[in-house]
C-alpha cells in the first residue's frame, strides 16, 4: 500500500499531537506502508533523520495561511496524492480537492465542547475542518475512546472510526535512573532537589493557574519543595505569567522551557511527582510517559486522562486548587515501599500503551478507507 502522511502541521519542536506524527513516521515504513511524507518546503532534512525509509515530498507552503490555502485547493491533486493509495492528515484537516481514499484524525473535540480553551480564530476554522472531515474522510482516527464517544454525539453522520489510542517509548521512558544525573546536569539543571514537574504547553486548559494555587499551600508547608514547569508557549497565558511573578512562593518555581528529548525522562524519573491538572485533552501523553517512567502521577478526573491512567494515578477535580494541594502532599509524606508499589502500578499501566498498537489500529483505519 501506498500512503501519504501529512507531516505539514508538525513545529519544529513537537509536542503533543506532533510527536505522535512523528512516531507514525518513525514507524510505519516498517510495518511494509511504502511511506511519503508530505512536508513544508525546505523541512524535508528533519524528515528523512525521523524516518530514513520513508520517501519525503517538499510540497507545502511554509507561512501558515498559504499552507492551509495550498491543502485545500491543491493538495488532494497534488502528483503524491494522485500516487498515493491512502492519504492521511493526522491533525483535523484534509484537502477538499482530489479523490484519493483519505483517513483523518481527530484529536479532541474541544473546540466544540469547550470553545473558551483556544484562540477565537481557531475555534472557527477547526470546527469547520472537522465537520468537514468527519463526513468527506473514509475514516476518522481518535486517539482515545474519549473522543470517539464524542465524535458520535457532536457530530452526525460520520465516517467509520478506529480508535488509536497513543504509544509510550518504553525503552526511553524506563524505570532506569541511571545515567540521569549526569544528564541534567549536562543540561544546565541541578540535581538533588525536590521537585514537583509540569511538562505541557502553556494556555489556559492546562490548569497552570490551578497548579499555582496547590503550590502557594504546598510551598508554605514545605519550604524545601519547588516546582519545575517544562513546555513551550501556547497563547493567553498573560494572567499565568502574571501570577508567577507575584506567587509568594516565586523563587522556587523553575521555568525550563522546551526539554529536549534526551532530558525529559530524567526530569520526570527525579520528580516527586509528575503533575498534570488539565482540565481536557485529546490524550494526555504526559500522563502515560510519567507512568512508563514509575513516577507518582496527579491528574484531572472525568477527563481523558482518567482513561489513560486507570487507577494508576491521582485524581482529583478539575480547576480545584484544593483538590490539587492535598493530592501533592500526600505524595510528600509517602514512604519509600509505597513510591515503589506506586512505581510498579504505573509501569504496568503505561506497558499496555505501545506504538506498535498505535500503529496496528491505523492500518486498520488504512485498510477501511480502500474499502477492504
Amino acid at each position: 500500500m501506498k500512503l501519504a502522511l501529512d507531516t505539514s502541521a508538525v513545529p519544529n519542536q513537537p509536542a503533543g499531537a506532533g510527536r505522535y506524527v512523528v512516531e507514525l513516521a518513525r514507524r510505519l515504513p516498517g510495518r511494509g506502508l511504502d511511506t511519503t511524507l508530505v512536508t513544508r518546503v525546505g523541512d524535508d532534512v528533519r524528515w528523512r533523520e525521523y524516518s530514513p525509509d520513508a520517501h519525503v515530498a517538499p510540497r507545502v507552503p511554509r507561512a501558515r495561511v498559504a499552507r492551509l490555502l495550498y491543502e485545500a485547493t491543491r493538495l488532494g491533486i497534488s502528483d503524491v496524492a494522485r500516487a498515493a493509495d491512502v492519504w492521511h492528515g493526522p491533525h483535523y484537516t484534509m484537502p477538499r480537492q482530489g479523490s484519493t481514499p483519505t483517513v483523518v484524525t481527530i484529536h479532541d473535540m474541544t473546540f466544540f465542547t469547550n470553545p473558551e480553551w483556544h484562540e477565537r480564530a481557531k475555534v472557527a476554522f477547526f470546527r469547520r475542518a472537522i465537520s468537514y472531515a468527519a463526513t468527506h474522510a473514509e475514516a476518522i482516527i481518535s486517539v482515545s475512546e474519549f473522543t470517539a464517544r464524542l465524535i458520535d454525539e457532536l457530530l452526525d453522520g460520520h465516517a467509520p472510526v478506529v480508535v488509536a489510542p497513543l504509544g509510550v517509548d518504553l525503552e526511553r521512558f524506563s524505570l532506569d535512573a541511571s545515567g540521569d544525573d549526569d544528564t541534567l546536569r549536562s543540561h544546565g539543571l541541578i540535581t538533588g532537589v525536590d521537585y514537583f514537574l509540569f511538562v505541557g504547553t502553556f494556555e489556559p486548559r492546562k490548569g497552570i493557574d490551578v497548579l499555582l494555587d496547590a503550590f502557594t499551600e504546598v510551598a508554605t508547608d514545605h519550604r524545601d519543595v519547588e516546582l519545575w514547569l517544562a513546555g513551550q508557549h501556547g497563547w493567553g497565558v498573560e494572567e499565568v505569567e502574571a501570577r508567577l511573578s507575584t506567587h509568594p512562593a516565586a523563587s522556587r518555581i523553575r521555568r525550563l522551557g522546551f526539554v529536549p528529548d534526551d532530558a525529559l525522562a530524567p526530569l520526570l524519573r527525579r520528580s516527586l511527582a509528575a503533575v498534570y491538572p488539565s482540565r481536557g485533552e485529546g490524550f494526555g501523553l504526559p500522563v502515560l510517559e510519567a507512568l512508563a517512567c514509575g513516577v507518582p502521577v496527579v491528574t484531572s478526573r472525568d477527563t481523558v486522562m482518567q482513561e489513560i491512567a486507570g487507577h494508576a494515578a491521582t485524581l482529583t477535580a478539575a480547576g480545584s486548587g484544593v483538590d490539587l494541594a492535598r493530592a501533592m502532599l500526600e505524595l510528600i509524606d509517602q514512604t519509600p515501599p509505597q513510591r515503589a508499589q506506586a512505581a510498579r502500578v504505573g509501569r504496568a499501566r503505561a506497558e499496555t500503551f505501545t506504538w506498535e498498537r498505535c500503529v496496528d489500529q491505523h492500518l486498520v483505519a488504512y485498510h477501511l478507507a480502500r474499502g477492504e
